[in-house]
């Protein structure tokens, strides 16, 4: 009986220097980031980022942003199929399109690339969906703006923004 206790004692000795070691990491690495509290708030909520290195948070970060980017897509869609002004309605029609090959291509293809240690090429497809939700934004004003939308442009730029941060971490070699 004493074994076992001991050697529960260690496993949970050993599990809470991991999730030490987890949360150090990801705590240096935020700190290099634009936005420390998004990125901390982020990546210590998913589940994906316990046992894994730098390049394994740019993935997680990446699959974030695509899964916000998705998620906004279907959003500007149900808003389309709710507008009953023709102008609102080729505004969202601009911002889908903005947000398809986001979702479709860039992201995906940036996040294979991360797989891969393609950094710059992951990078890239990763800083464009902050340009595109720029861009969508941009397209709304006055009258014709919408809060849930251009709050979900600046989260998803801001997601971004962490995102290519930890991939240029990656990239000059500062935090394995």
């Amino acid at each position: 009986m004493k074994t076992l206790s001991l050697h529960l004692l260690l496993l949970l000795t050993i599990s809470l220097r991991s999730v030490q070691c987890d949360d150090d990491l990801i705590d240096q690495i935020c700190k290099k980031t634009p936005f420390y509290d998004l990125c901390i708030s982020t990546l210590k909520s998913n589940t994906n980022t316990r046992n894994t290195d730098t390049q394994g948070l740019a993935g997680v970060m990446a699959n974030i942003l695509l899964s916000n980017a998705t998620d906004t897509l279907s959003y500007i869609r149900g808003q389309i199929n709710e507008a009953s002004d023709p102008q609102m309605e080729r505004a969202l029609a601009y911002c889908a399109e903005l947000y398809i090959p986001v979702v479709k291509y860039n992201l995906p293809q940036a996040i294979d690339a991360l797989s891969r240690g393609q950094f710059e090429f992951a990078s890239d497809g990763i800083s464009d969906a902050a340009k595109q939700a720029d861009a969508c934004e941009k397209n709304f004003s006055g009258p014709m703006k919408l809060e849930a939308l251009s709050e979900r442009n600046k989260l998803l730029h801001s997601l971004s923004d962490v995102a290519v941060a930890i991939v240029k971490l990656l990239l000059k070699g500062l935090i394995k």
